[in-house]
């Protein structure tokens, strides 16, 4: 029997989560392959194993790739399900016949543009650390920024033992107790944003991510979502692309200066 079809991308190709998710999932003992535990590593026959992800058997679908851009609003997490019922972006997209899954996450305070899809090739490229593509946030704090914080977001700051930093931050408008911050980051590190004003002592009143990878959320409404154009797709996949280039290029300047 030809086993050549890694165990996660199988997991990605139906729908059930990205790779990286999918890899979590097979760690925690969730899936299992022709009836045995499944583990790290393990390679597929999709027309012929038998894949059981929480006791539901996957079946090796060839669906049409789909691609859309969600609202999310504050107050839903960023996954498909939840033991504990709480709200999440599934209940958003209920209405739709293929199974789609997020690429990165908002955290459940935060807000804005939220990408989806079935497509785990596309999901790895866009998430993977190599290639991620920039991502715009609008930022309300309180109570003031000074420029010695601005100039530190921009440098990099040490919490908790990791290094965070943003590509870029400006002041969109500022007033009595109230900034609103434009903060661009190349990196995706959890709760970067809020751990950096933490850090700080600002408040974060509101965070809404407006752009990903050059694709802006625009007048979409909170709650809603719409296919991304085949002009947007190809936008992402050529900033991911530019990104891992950059990286690259980084690398080995690095490895000639030592």
């Amino acid at each position: 029997m030809a086993r050549d079809t890694r165990l996660q991308k199988m997991m990605a190709d139906c729908g059930v989560a990205s790779r990286r998710k999918a890899e979590e999932m097979i760690t925690d003992g969730r899936v299992k392959v022709n009836g045995k535990i499944a583990a790290i590593g393990d390679k597929v026959d999709p027309e012929k194993d038998v894949v059981i992800v929480d006791g539901e058997r996957l079946r090796a679908v060839k669906s049409k790739k789909s691609y859309i851009m969600l609202h999310k609003p504050r107050g839903f997490i960023t996954t498909m399900s939840d033991e504990k019922d709480r709200k999440c972006v599934a209940d958003l997209i209920s209405d739709l016949e293929t199974r789609l899954f997020p690429i990165g996450r908002l955290d459940k305070d935060s807000e804005g543009l939220l990408l989806l899809t079935n497509d785990g090739a596309f999901a790895n490229m866009i998430s993977h650390p190599s290639g991620h593509v920039s991502k715009v946030y609008r930022v309300t704090v309180k109570p003031a920024v000074t420029e010695d914080i601005l100039t530190s977001f921009a440098v990099g700051i040490t919490v908790d033992g990791e290094f965070l930093s943003c590509s870029s931050v400006k002041v969109l408008t500022q007033e009595k107790g109230r900034v609103v911050l434009e903060i661009v980051l190349n990196e995706g590190k959890n709760r970067q944003i809020r751990r950096m004003c933490e850090y700080f002592g600002l408040e974060v009143a509101r965070l809404k991510r407006i752009s990903v990878g050059g694709v802006k959320l625009g007048m979409l409404q909170p709650g809603q979502y719409r296919d991304l154009t085949a002009e947007e797709v190809k936008r992402l996949k050529t900033a991911s692309q530019k990104a891992r280039e950059r990286n690259e290029s980084l690398k080995q300047n690095s490895g000639k200066e030592n």
